[in-house]
């Protein structure tokens, strides 16, 4: 079987080769002088080689109108002001166990195709399209979403990643051919997603053949040795996303925002596979030793006493600041959620508080600009309901910076530093971030807990997040009548 699969596939090769050139682009993407292959040359190789070719999407997931929906059990701490894209395949071919999660009841277009899946150990997905318009950061990943417990006899969230992300720094594509530097925006890029060499190999054998450049395609590993691989309900579910924050133009990303992204594959192969796996992928490592940043703890100290000074006629509350999330291997380790973590980043919380509608009360929000000490590519905080995990607004690197030279005039360091107040009612002032009360998980009431979260995305020297250690964390005061 396996020998007369090679042979076929050899035949469509070389008729694929031949087809591609005689003609331009026919119904695929490529382009004069791109390294960017043929789609319709990529799937017949695939299914020459003996694959199932089933389509899927990657299209927005908003997480906030899945859970008004009753779809999800939490928003799992979205970043309030980076949106997600997320892969929604099909079930694979024989599959009768359903998955978790669709957005079908929502988005009907989308009836049979799932936000999370299970894999076979030896399927792969494959996504073919263009990186995002010009933006803060951008990245691709995949995850372990759920996972059963037979000691408890339930399954539970984990959503942890399963290695580094592929960003804007990392990426293998047009602009950027193999993770080198250069222009990583709008550029097309290809992902395979598998736990096995062979079926990576295979792929990239097609890719090649349909015209595409290796220097284009990135690997996305699911190291099989910390997952439950297989298509039962007790099985692992999956889950891919696509990060996205900041977008230079705003309508540009809208646009990519608002449709599905280039195309993506379900492979599955019709003959019996001897498994290579792929071992758990080495990570990028975190921190430089630069702690240059912890010299701003006085200046920090000395902004804290100016914020009480200037409203020194209420009292004030500090909250205290912690790590949040750590990391996916953590997570599967210690059997608990993950909440989607990104490598990227650093995550701090605050601890939960409530915000009433009183002028007089709200939150001063300040620290270091992360980004302006050169720790980070972008840093935010977002708000967060305490009960759903619901980000609804924040605040970023970008429209904070300067804001400390208010309450520090005369000191040099105010440049590195920054401030913002967080209200129910922004009194009229633009740069307060105002926390709604809804509609729905769009909103927070009034007597529901609250928490900060903070992030700092991408030291450039490591290409990763920044070393929690070499960080001054974030802070907040809340102050009442």
């Amino acid at each position: 079987m396996r020998t007369v699969r090679s042979v076929s596939f050899v035949i469509a090769l070389l008729l694929i080769v031949a087809g591609l050139a005689l003609a331009s682009c026919g119904g695929g993407t490529q382009e004069s002088g791109s390294k960017v292959g043929d789609m319709d040359a990529l799937q017949a190789a695939l299914e020459a080689d003996g694959f199932t070719v089933q389509e899927g999407k990657l299209e927005t997931f908003d997480v906030i109108a899945m859970y008004d929906a009753g779809l999800v059990p939490s928003c799992y701490g979205n970043n309030a002001q980076a949106p997600y894209m997320c892969y929604k395949l099909p079930k694979a071919p024989g599959q009768t166990t359903n998955n978790t999660i669709s957005d079908a009841p929502i988005n009907p277009d989308n009836q049979g195709l799932w936000a999370d899946y299970r894999l076979r150990p030896d399927e792969a997905i494959v996504f073919v399209g263009k990186t995002p318009p010009e933006c803060s950061y951008f990245s691709y990943r995949s995850y372990l979403a759920v996972r059963y417990y037979p000691e408890e006899g339930q399954a539970r969230r984990v959503f942890g990643s399963l290695g580094d992300a592929a960003n804007m720094l990392t990426v293998s594509s047009e602009g950027t051919p193999g993770g080198a530097g250069g222009e990583a925006f709008e550029k097309y890029t290809v992902f395979i997603t598998t736990a096995d060499k062979g079926i990576d190999q295979r792929v990239r054998d097609a890719l090649a053949a349909a015209g595409f450049s290796m220097n284009i395609v990135n690997t996305d590993v699911i190291p099989s040795g910390l997952v439950k691989m297989g298509l039962d309900a007790e099985d692992d579910t999956f889950t891919f996303l696509h990060r996205l924050a900041f977008f230079a133009d705003e309508q540009a990303g809208e646009d990519y925002m608002g449709s599905a992204q280039g195309t993506v594959f379900r492979l599955t192969p019709d003959d019996d596979t001897q498994l290579d796996p792929f071992d758990v992928p080495e990570l990028r490592v975190r921190g430089t030793g630069d702690t240059s940043e912890l010299d701003l703890m006085g200046a920090l100290e000395e902004l804290r006493q100016a914020i009480l000074t200037e409203y020194s006629d209420l009292q004030a509350t500090d909250l205290k600041t912690d790590i949040w999330c750590l990391q996916g291997y953590d997570a599967i380790q210690e059997k608990t959620d993950a909440l989607g973590d990104n490598n990227d980043t650093v995550y701090f919380r605050s601890e939960q508080f409530t915000l009433g509608d009183d002028p007089q009360e709200f939150l001063i929000v300040y620290g270091v600009n992360h980004t302006a000490m050169g720790k980070s590519t972008y840093n935010n905080f977002s708000i967060y309901g305490a009960e759903v995990m619901n980000g609804i607004a924040g605040s970023d690197n970008s429209a904070l910076a300067g804001s400390a030279k208010e309450y520090l005039p005369d000191n040099p360091a105010a440049q590195y530093l920054y401030v913002c107040k967080v209200a129910r009612d922004a009194g009229g002032n633009p740069d307060v971030v105002v926390v709604p009360t809804g509609p729905g998980a769009y909103g927070i009431p009034l007597d529901e807990q609250i928490f900060l979260g903070y992030r700092a995305y991408i030291e450039q020297a490591t290409k990763t997040g920044p070393f929690w250690f070499e960080l001054l964390y974030d802070r907040a005061i809340k102050f009442t009548p």
